[in-house]
């Protein structure tokens, strides 16, 4: 019998990241909580995990920056996608009725996110946790007097909770990206899930004019579909930048293989931080 992958994730057991390993693995993986997003890809590097899913962007907030800096800092490949809706649920330990709840915990994020619920309900008070998930096992470890959390359905099945609300968020239209890594030395592909594929890279230009129209035009030229690029600033050089690049198709395409040549050509810096299949856009 094969081993279980160990796929690590940043948050407590019954995050949302969990929900995207759900979607990515199924049942198949065994799970590596980790306090930050740094452990997450220290566990990766060092073989404690065998694959990583970390968040990437929301559609609501957009960039998870931190992110983006450590998919250079560390030499991992992005080898899938997933797409994870944003359910937030009002959750009790049994016992704890709707009408006796007075203080909510939860990541701010999360708060921040119900504030039509909150507006709704004024005798309920905010209360900031460091974590979705593990606002409710706090609950289920200290039964605080009249409290709830605010986190997924699956943190309320992993921890015996009740939910009270369900889809308190205002926006049903609450996406989280996640990206599926591996390590770069592997070279594994996950199994396509579809037939459109995205390679994302990351690239500097000369501080001159018109650099950075020259290199999109690699692209453009190509008529390759770009679905997102993105400034970080380059640490070390002020006011420089590095620009992460989403396009649709695979690296190994020769129309891609192409513009990435000519890029090459123009940037001071290219790399491709992996091809892999398009997730869903309605995952979740």
């Amino acid at each position: 019998m094969s081993k279980r992958p160990r796929v690590a994730f940043q948050g407590e057991p019954g995050a949302f990241s969990q929900a995207a390993v759900q979607q990515l693995f199924g049942d198949a993986a065994a799970i590596l909580p980790c306090q930050r997003f740094v452990d997450v890809f220290a566990a990766l590097m060092s073989k404690t995990a065998d694959a990583a899913v970390i968040p990437i962007e929301n559609t609501l907030h957009g960039s998870v920056h931190e992110n983006y800096d450590h998919l250079l800092e560390y030499d991992v490949r992005i080898t899938g996608e997933t797409n994870v809706r944003i359910v937030h649920n009002l959750i009790a330990m049994p016992g704890v009725r709707f009408s006796d709840v007075r203080t909510v915990y939860s990541h701010p994020v999360a708060l921040n996110q119900c504030l039509d619920f909150f507006e709704h309900n004024p005798k309920l008070e905010k209360a900031p946790f460091y974590d979705t998930a593990g606002s409710v096992k706090m609950l289920a470890e200290k039964k605080p007097a009249g409290a709830a959390a605010i986190a997924s359905a699956i943190a309320a099945s992993l921890y015996g909770a009740r939910i009270l609300r369900r889809s308190i968020e205002d926006d049903r239209r609450n996406f989280t990206r996640f990206f599926l890594l591996r390590r770069a030395a592997e070279r594994r592909r996950e199994a396509g899930r579809s037939g459109t594929w995205k390679t994302s890279l990351v690239f500097t230009t000369r501080n001159t004019p018109g650099a950075l129209f020259r290199s999109i035009s690699a692209f453009a030229l190509r008529d390759l579909n770009l679905t997102r690029i993105e400034s970080r600033p380059l640490r070390g050089k002020p006011w420089e930048y590095l620009f992460y690049v989403d396009l649709i198709g695979r690296e190994d395409d020769s129309t891609v293989r192409n513009a990435l040549n000519h890029l090459r050509e123009l940037a001071d810096f290219l790399r491709v931080l992996g091809s892999y299949p398009a997730g869903s856009q309605a995952a979740g």
